[in-house]
């Protein structure tokens, strides 16, 4: 039986990173075998509701208002097309909807009043709502939390230590904060990182140090692998060695044994056997439509198609099967 812990050094979290690949990936499916069913992943659906004109600099987003990329600025939309999409997600295979925008901070008033509709109306839908709108204080957590949110996404992305070198507009204590909030609202809370910014392995061992010590941990844990887009400073990244993501994917199955893993950014980089090695090593989650926010993601067919070659199905379809 894995042990539940909260006190992961970092050290350890290396020591596991770094086992002979079979023996690491043998140890994270015995612990994803036990908790979770080994041939279903969950459809997630992301949809940026607020798009561009951030004013925080993060150096991997296109839609920072700091950079020159193709992203352009759009409002708001409107509670109806959320909901469209948000219908299409279900009818696609999704069981959350996730919306996203491109705040520094949740802004009060009528904005946030539209969010909590949307929330609302995607719950109606039967379907799990998750948000990622910044930076949210405790009343504003409330107020999701009362309209029916699942979950509050807020990743951290990297280490403490390496964080200055890629976001200087917010902290690293800012943003713990707010998952504090989320937690305290009785919110979910989906907080992951990403990997490939040039950060060191002790970097990685030391975001899911921050991750794996949180207690209780974060039941959904996205981790993305750093999409490269023109006009940001990390456009000239090298690429991310597959077997470094997955080596991730893997830890952090063992370090948060009930969290569901979430295969997120990056994933069109990512060959058939690549994604089927991450869901190997654990992942038990994938994001699907056409896009991740503003970068390209699988087209829902391609991801059908790539779990019917494995065996595999999405939670809806095993749910609609039983019945």
């Amino acid at each position: 039986m894995a042990n539940t812990r909260h006190d992961w050094t970092v050290g350890e979290i290396g020591t596991i990173h770094d086992l002979p690949f079979p023996e690491l990936i043998f140890r994270a499916q015995t612990v994803h075998r036990e908790f979770h069913k080994t041939d279903e992943v969950q459809g997630c659906q992301l949809l940026s509701i607020k798009t561009g004109g951030c004013p925080e600099d993060c150096a991997y987003c296109p839609q920072s208002a700091h950079y020159k990329t193709e992203v352009e600025r759009e409002k708001l939309l409107d509670v109806g097309k959320t909901l469209e999409s948000a219908r299409n997600a279900k009818a696609s295979g999704a069981t959350r909807f996730c919306m996203g925008a491109a705040w520094r901070d949740v802004p009060d008033g009528d904005q946030f009043d539209q969010v909590i509709e949307m929330v609302k109306g995607v719950r109606e839908l039967g379907l799990e709502a998750c948000c990622t709108l910044g930076m949210l204080r405790e009343d504003q957590a409330e107020k999701l939390a009362a309209a029916g949110l699942t979950a509050y996404n807020h990743n951290l992305d990297t280490s403490p230590e390496f964080y200055g070198d890629i976001i200087t507009t917010r902290t690293y204590d800012e943003r713990l904060k707010t998952l504090e909030n989320v937690r305290k609202a009785g919110v979910t809370v989906c907080s992951g990182g990403i990997i490939g910014m040039g950060e060191t392995p002790e970097d990685r061992f030391r975001l899911l140090q921050q991750l794996a010590n949180q207690d209780p941990h974060p039941e959904s844990v996205p981790i993305n692998q750093l999409v490269k887009v023109k006009g940001t400073p990390l456009e000239e990244e090298k690429d991310l060695d597959l077997f470094d993501f997955v080596r991730m994917i893997a830890t952090a199955r063992i370090l948060m044994p009930k969290s569901m893993v979430r295969l997120s950014a990056g994933r069109l980089d990512l060959s058939d056997e690549g994604q089927a090695l991450c869901f190997i090593a654990g992942a038990n989650s994938i994001f699907m439509g056409e896009k991740l926010l503003t970068t390209p993601n699988p087209e829902a067919d391609r991801d059908r198609e790539l779990l019917g070659k494995l065996g595999m199905k999405l939670f809806s379809e095993k749910a609609d099967a039983a019945h």
